[in-house]
């Protein structure tokens, strides 16, 4: 035979059910903002990397198959192209400088970073040059919880030489 349901047995069933879903909705945690942050971190650790002209680390945060836009140049494709076009650019006299996000956004496993570089080279005569442009990097977040660039873009802000002469 069924017993009917006592008021306190309705009131356990309730509390148990409850909690239940209490306890799943705790186990989606939003990442986003340590995400950000941590996006944040990285971008600069990156920046840092770029002005000591350390090779290995600021390749390091591509993927392996990562695409850099740059300007005035075919995209460059995986990191072994990431690689020769850092190496180009630290055997330039005079390189240095770095970047700096300004905004850095997350949606599930892709991040964004937009921000400011400033570039600075020497000329064949030694004087010294400065680029200063945006960035923006494509992060994606791997099996093992840590992020990766998968694509990089940036240009420049300053006017090209003979612009006004295109059509």
């Amino acid at each position: 035979m069924l017993r009917a349901f006592t008021p306190r047995v309705a009131t356990l069933f309730s509390v148990l059910v409850l909690s239940s879903l209490f306890v799943a909705c705790q186990r989606q945690i939003d990442t986003r903002t340590a995400d950000e942050a941590t996006l944040r971190n990285l971008d600069a650790e990156w920046s840092k990397a770029a002005g000591a002209k350390d090779l290995e680390k600021t390749v390091s945060y591509y993927t392996d198959d990562a695409l850099i836009l740059p300007p005035n140049i075919p995209t460059i494709q995986g990191k072994q192209g990431a690689r020769a076009m850092w190496q180009g650019m630290f055997s330039v006299p005079g390189f240095g400088g770095g970047w700096k996000a300004t905004r850095v956004e997350v949606s599930g496993d892709l991040g964004w970073v937009t921000g400011t570089y400033e570039l600075s080279e020497t000329d064949a005569s030694g004087r010294p040059m400065v680029d200063k442009g945006k960035y923006l990097e494509v992060w994606r977040k791997q099996a093992d919880g840590s992020w990766k660039c998968v694509a990089d873009m940036f240009n420049t802000d300053l006017s090209s030489v003979g612009a006004g002469d295109r059509p």
